[in-house]
């Protein structure tokens, strides 16, 4: 009977050291499956960035002088920070000056009159800016479910995500629509939208 007895435990013991394996397993693979899809839309962001920019240049050519100057720098200043790192480990700081490079860009563009650009520039512009708002959303969702994953309890004690870096989100103003009625006058001097 003792003997039936320890072959049950081991048994046991077994099918819990299985059970657990299977779920450290899955875990890890969604873990790697939720890494790979931040970093793609970390690149989508960047790419919808830089397309932003070269809208930009396109804008500040039909802009007057004063308007076009603000704008180009502006522009130049987002271009210099550079894309986000492809694996997510950006030097100290760049991250928050991109966000803030990327929002006084935001807020010039929100300077720029529409109908000096004509309807193709315009549209160009609108399809830009509507380009960082959807990577953005992308990106952040990414962020939040790898974030939801890594935070598990049994995922942290297990150390399962490895490696990889803590995903960041990305927060920059999202800029208006046209004819909205919030401006550049509801953005704060660092570039968050302002509670009224």
């Amino acid at each position: 009977m003792n003997v039936l007895l320890l072959v049950g435990l081991v048994l046991v013991a077994v099918l819990v050291v299985a059970a657990l394996t299977v779920w450290c397993v899955t875990r890890v693979r969604r873990l790697d499956r939720l890494h790979r899809r931040v970093d793609a839309a970390r690149a989508g962001l960047g790419g919808a960035l830089a397309r932003r920019v070269e809208v930009t240049a396109r804008v500040a050519d039909v802009l007057d002088a004063e308007r076009a100057t603000a704008l180009r720098t502006a522009a130049r200043t987002a271009a210099a920070t550079g894309a986000p790192a492809p694996d997510g480990r950006d030097p100290a700081g760049a991250r928050q000056a991109r966000e803030t490079a990327e929002n006084a860009l935001t807020r010039q563009l929100a300077a720029a009159d529409p109908a000096r650009l004509g309807r193709a520039l315009s549209a160009e512009l609108a399809d830009a800016q509507q380009l960082v708002i959807l990577a953005r959303r992308v990106h952040n969702d990414a962020v939040r479910d790898t974030l939801g994953l890594r935070s598990r309890r049994l995922v942290r004690w297990l150390h399962l995500a490895g490696t990889a870096p803590v995903p960041v989100y990305f927060e920059i103003v999202d800029p208006e629509p046209a004819g909205s009625a919030a401006g550049p006058a509801d953005v704060d001097s660092d570039g968050r939208r302002s509670v009224r």
